[in-house]
């Protein structure tokens, strides 16, 4: 800071001034100081500056992965909502329990300013940890009620009811749906509540819900989708229309399909949930429950600005709720409207 200081011609307090607050400064000494930072090039040491501030400006985010695509729009609305005032420093769980444990006691001895959490289900000494942080913590792809401090998300048991409601609507029947299976550590909480609201909505309109499938570990791919059609179609032949909890796998099942020479939509319907782009350009493009990924992320960051500057009102549990809708494409229709196959798909139920 003193060479800065000494090629800008300014004192090293208005080096300080320009790099944590260039508006008090006027604008040809700004000018001048950053040239000095850009020819030597600066950089400043941020964690010495946070022991005399106490403050960090990073933001924690944990995500159950990184190659999800909508959670990747989710951390980009939440960075661009930020600003340049926060940094993100992002971790992955791998749906497991426990290495969101280990996350959250690593980004908390680093001080964060704020946790984002994707997901409300945690361990107990997750919780305990995240009740004791004394910073904002929101929890976002989910609606629980009530969250830990903020929540910003939907229902996913509500989206579950939704495509069950659209293909109940199409005329179909004999409906499955396919997800990963629980255990203890590794689990996709958010899919599982898709798969209740999914089979709550099949009972409550006189279906069975016996075809509601939990297969393999999350997360969810076009491989599990894949394998998990096989074992379905071996289970159920006779099978009309089918739910994944995710567009990854509903892509996998249809491969399955196309690979038995089963026609997608006039033999089995498909549907998934995310709007992935893949879902978009694979032909026929896939039916979906679609939810604003970047929107959870643009919420979320407005929502902290709000509260660590204190423009906000005063903290307190709130929900901010994102909500989702049914995007019908090429891979489901009308039981009657279904094409040449739907005679084919009747006498295979027979």
């Amino acid at each position: 800071m003193r060479d800065v200081s000494r090629l800008a011609g300014v004192s090293t307090m208005t080096v300080s001034r320009v790099l944590a607050d260039p508006s008090i400064v006027a604008e040809d000494t700004r000018a001048r100081v950053m040239q000095a930072v850009e020819q030597l090039g600066y950089v400043p040491d941020l964690v010495a500056g946070s022991l005399s501030s106490r403050r960090t400006r990073f933001v924690g985010l944990i995500l159950p992965t990184l190659t999800n695509s909508n959670f990747g729009d989710t951390a980009q609305g939440l960075a661009e909502a930020l600003g340049p005032a926060y940094q993100l420093l992002i971790g992955y769980t791998l749906y497991r329990a426990s290495e969101e444990e280990r996350l959250v006691r690593a980004l908390l001895a680093r001080r964060p300013e704020a946790l984002v959490i994707a997901g409300s289900i945690h361990t107990a000494a997750t919780r305990r940890m995240l009740s004791n942080a004394a910073i904002p913590i929101v929890e976002i792809w989910e609606r629980p009620e009530p969250p830990l401090d903020r929540a910003v998300g939907f229902s996913n048991v509500e989206a579950g009811r939704a495509a069950a409601r659209h293909l109940i609507g199409l005329g179909h029947r004999r409906i499955a749906a396919i997800g990963s299976e629980l255990d203890d550590d590794v689990a996709d909480h958010r899919g599982e509540g898709r798969l209740q609201g999914f089979a709550a909505a099949l009972r409550e309109a006189g279906l069975s819900d016996d075809l509601v499938l939990r297969r393999g570990h999350a997360p969810v791919s076009f491989e599990h989708g894949a394998e998990a059609m096989a074992a379905l179609l071996e289970r159920a032949p006779d099978v009309e229309a089918v739910f994944a909890v995710s567009d990854a796998s509903a892509f996998g099942a249809m491969m399955e399909c196309r690979r038995r020479g089963i026609d997608v939509p006039g033999t089995v319907a498909i549907m998934g949930f995310g709007d992935f782009e893949v879902g978009r350009q694979c032909e026929p493009a896939i039916s979906t429950v679609r939810v604003d990924a970047k929107a959870i992320g643009e919420k979320t960051g407005r929502l902290l600005l709000e509260t660590l500057t204190g423009a906000g009102t005063a903290r307190a549990p709130l929900t901010e709720d994102v909500g989702v809708s049914v995007v019908a494409r090429g891979t489901t229709a009308r039981r009657d409207e279904a094409g040449p196959h739907g005679a084919e798909r009747k006498g295979r139920g027979s």
